[in-house]
Order: C-alpha cells, then structure tokens, then sequence
C-alpha cells in the first residue's frame, strides 16, 4: 500500500512536468513536492482502517519551518497529551469538546526542535485498558494481522510507527502502555525513569505511575526523542556488550510463556550470549506478590482523584461522573461506573479503594517493592534485566474484553498481558521494548531490558548496543 502511495506521487509529480526543461523540471518538483508532514497525512488517510488516529492535523495550518535538531520528523501523539488546538478526548466521548490552547510540556520542546505532529492517536478508553479496543472510537487494527488488537492503551501511537505513517510517536505508560503496544507491533518503546520528562498536562491515569515515553523503528530516534524531551544530551555511544550482565529471572519472568514466544526468547538469549553478553540465571521470588499489593490500589485510587483534579485545573468543562456516564468501552465503563458513586452526596466521587489500602500501597508495599529491584541489581552486579515484554503474541480483536486463551485456558485479559511490565512500572525503574522476532503466524515479539531507577542513559546505551544483533522485522504486510 505504502509502495503504491509513493509510486502514484511520484508518477503525478513527473506528469505534471514532463514536458519541460530539466531546470523547469528541478522548480516544478520544489513547487509541488509534499512536505513530511503532508506525507504521513497521505499515509494516514490511506490506511485509516487501521483506526491509529481520532483527529488529523490540517496540512494548510502547518506552522513556518523550524530547523532544529528534530526538522522533518512527523510524530503521532496519544490522544491523551494536549497539543495546542486538537482535541485532547482521551479516548472517551465526553472529553470530545476540549481543545487545549497550551501544549504539554514535552510537546513544546518537541515542537522547538522542528517536530511536526500529524495528529492525535487513537488510545485504549481513558488509558484504563491494554488492548485499544475502543468502543467509541473504533479498535485499533494491528498491521500485521489486522484481525488482532495493536496493544495499549497507546495503540495507536505504536501503529502509526510501524504502518511507516510516522518516524515516530509519543505515547504514555503507567502499567506497561508504551512497551506493551511496541511488543505487539513490532516497535521499541521506551519508559523512561519516574520524572525524566515532565507529566504536565496529560490526562492521567495515577500520578505515582504515569510517564510519557517515545516509540520508534531504531534507537537512534528513540535516543534523540529522549534528549529533547529529557533536555539532556543525547546518548550516542553503545555500551560494550563484551562487559554486560543481563539478570534472567526465569521465576516470575518467564514462566508459562506462549510457546512461540519462549522459542524466540531461547534464540534472543543465544544471540546475547554469542555476542558476548554474560547472562547471570538469578530469580526474583515475592516479586509479583508485592507487585499485586502495590498496582491496583494505586492505579484505582489514584485513577479518580487525578482525573476528578485534572478536570477542574485544566477547565475541562465536564465532571468526574459525566466522563464515567458517558465512557462506552465496557472494560472501561463498569471500573468508572463503579467509581462514580456518590453515596455521601458530597459532589465527589466515592471511588472503589479505600484510602487506608491505597496508603498501605504507597508507604509499605511499593518501597519494598523497589528494595526488592535495588538489591536485585546490586547483589548480582547486573546492569539490567531482560525478559520477554508479553507472554503471549497480540490477541483477537474480537471476544477478548475479559478473557483471553493461553496455553489452553481463558485467562484474565489485563493482568495477563502486563504482568511482566507492571512491577517495573511500580518501582519506577526505565524499561525498554526492543523487537526481536516474528511467532511462525509472523506476530512480532519484543524483548524488555529494566534498569536500576536512574540509570536511563545507560539502558539506552543497552539497547543500542543490542540492536544491531537482532534483524529489522519486515515491514507490515499492507
């Protein structure tokens, strides 16, 4: 499709101008040659079936030039991030009407460097979801087999980049939301450490979990995106594999995988090792136990009192209870509809976490959480740890809301599909997606390195290093 796109501009541009001089020839190409920007639009509206955007930019309102050290590169950004003048919806009907007239934080930076934005991605509802099947405004299609979900809940930003529409996306992740939807697609996906980019105006989900983070086809965008958004300089220079040792926590990290993704984490891990990486077998027992006690209390408590606080700073002109009425994805709805109670008739949502729970996460669980990581890392010397993103390859579209199969029995959908990105998410620590294979039905598969909390220049340095060992997955089949 993309090839086709191309061909037919190309075979336009040189009708428009085949009979004059070479010289008139050269101006008339300058004329009528489409900027970067009108190219992903193109691109974006040839396979709109995919549902990767809710709002496209309009190319006549394309801003003068900047040359930076971002010009000419277009990028998507989750429709949960305000960009001036577009619709922020974040995935729901009743955010629909509101228009930010102020970039995020992260975004103007991007846009000070020469980034173009092409439009607002398509998201799993309210970012409470993994799958970005939305109900409003449509699943989003994964590129290599369009009969599966694309991940979430920045689905749409990870489709846009491996559907070539864009070089690359902005996303958010509190559970595993860039890397998840990069594994499934077959992109990278980085989730930089708590604090490394600013969170400022982002619709969110729990303040204590919420990141943006970037996605991308080669480190080399990932490293100059996290630069920008970072203001720090750019990591440029691999680690040296010869010396790196990467922790294999077969318990939880690999148990009761898909059997198409243990077989090319079995190949990945050779192809390490073969290049020089030590690989240290250490298990991390009581990992997913604590992790339990810490992600959900967090993420429902947090899930209400953030937004119903985010709704009033920003003027967004609706409430808590209105967003929840109105939220049609049903994973989405009944969590929100529950949420909205008002039993003390106070004007504020009751929630469905009690306070002393939520407490109790924050304080106790979480901090031992992240000792758990710390002593990890010091104790077997490893510079970071390296496991398959999910468990099993991208599911149906259809028939999934609740439930999924895996390896033979109906498994909860959510839990199952994070529950190796979710404990890093709680600790805070980077994480970063990198493709590595294709399942025998050509699904992509990603492999996640998790460093110490802080050191992101040296994980990305990581991954640098690490990628050249694996080949570029083939672009989609569309």
């Amino acid at each position: 499709m993309l090839k086709f796109i191309g061909s037919l501009m190309a075979g336009f541009f040189l009708a428009s101008c085949s009979e004059e001089t070479p010289d008139q020839e050269k101006r008339a190409l300058n004329v009528v040659k489409p900027s970067p920007l009108e190219v992903s639009l193109i691109k974006a509206r040839a396979l709109s079936d995919l549902n990767a955007f809710i709002t496209l930019t309009d190319a006549h309102d394309e801003p003068d030039v900047v040359i930076g050290r971002l010009s000419g590169m277009v990028l998507a950004i989750k429709d949960n991030i305000h960009v001036a003048g577009l619709p922020n919806t974040a995935g729901t009907p009743a955010l629909q009407g509101f228009i930010p007239q102020e970039d995020a934080p992260i975004i103007a930076r991007l846009k000070a460097e020469g980034a173009r934005i092409v439009g607002k991605a398509n998201m799993h509802e309210l970012a409470f979801g993994i799958t970005s099947n939305n109900a409003h405004f449509g699943p989003v299609k994964n590129p290599y087999d369009i009969s599966r979900f694309a991940g979430g809940s920045s689905g749409g930003a990870a489709v846009a980049v491996a559907a070539r529409i864009v070089t690359a996306a902005i996303g958010t992740d509190t559970g595993g939301s860039v890397r998840l939807p990069a594994a499934l697609v077959g992109v990278i996906g980085f989730r930089p450490s708590m604090g490394r980019y600013s969170a400022e105006a982002i619709t969110p989900v729990a303040h204590t979990r919420d990141v943006p983070g970037p996605l991308a086809l080669t480190m080399a965008d990932i490293t100059l995106l996290d630069s920008v958004m970072a203001n720090t300089p750019e990591v440029t220079i691999p680690a040296d594999v010869k010396t790196l040792r990467l922790g294999v926590a077969r318990q939880p990290f690999y148990e009761d995988l898909n059997p198409e993704i243990a077989a090319v984490m079995v190949l990945a891990l050779k192809r390490l090792e073969a290049a020089g990486v030590t690989l240290v077998e250490v298990d991390m027992p009581g990992l997913m136990s604590v992790n339990e006690k810490t992600s959900f209390p967090i993420a429902l408590y947090e899930g209400m009192v953030d937004l119903e606080k985010y709704l009033a700073d920003y003027k967004v002109g609706v409430s808590f209870f209105d967003v929840a009425a109105k939220t049609q994805s049903p994973d989405v709805k009944g969590i929100f509809s529950a949420m909205a109670q008002d039993s003390n008739k106070d004007g504020h949502p009751d929630g469905i976490m009690p306070k002393e729970t939520y407490h109790a996460a924050i304080i106790e669980h979480r901090e031992t959480l992240k000792g758990l990581y710390v002593r990890y890392f010091r104790k077997n010397k490893v510079d970071a740890l390296v496991f398959p993103t999910t468990i099993l390859p991208a599911g149906f579209i259809e028939g999934i809301i609740d439930e999924v199969d895996h390896n033979g029995r109906s498994v909860p959908t959510f839990t199952t599909y994070i529950r190796n990105t979710d404990p890093g998410s709680n600790a805070g620590i980077p994480g970063i997606s990198l493709p590595v294979g294709l399942t025998e039905g050509g699904l992509p598969v990603g492999l996640e390195l998790d460093g110490p909390e802080g050191s992101d220049e040296r994980l990305l340095a990581i991954a640098l290093a690490l990628e050249p060992l694996f080949e570029k997955l083939p672009a989609t089949p569309l």
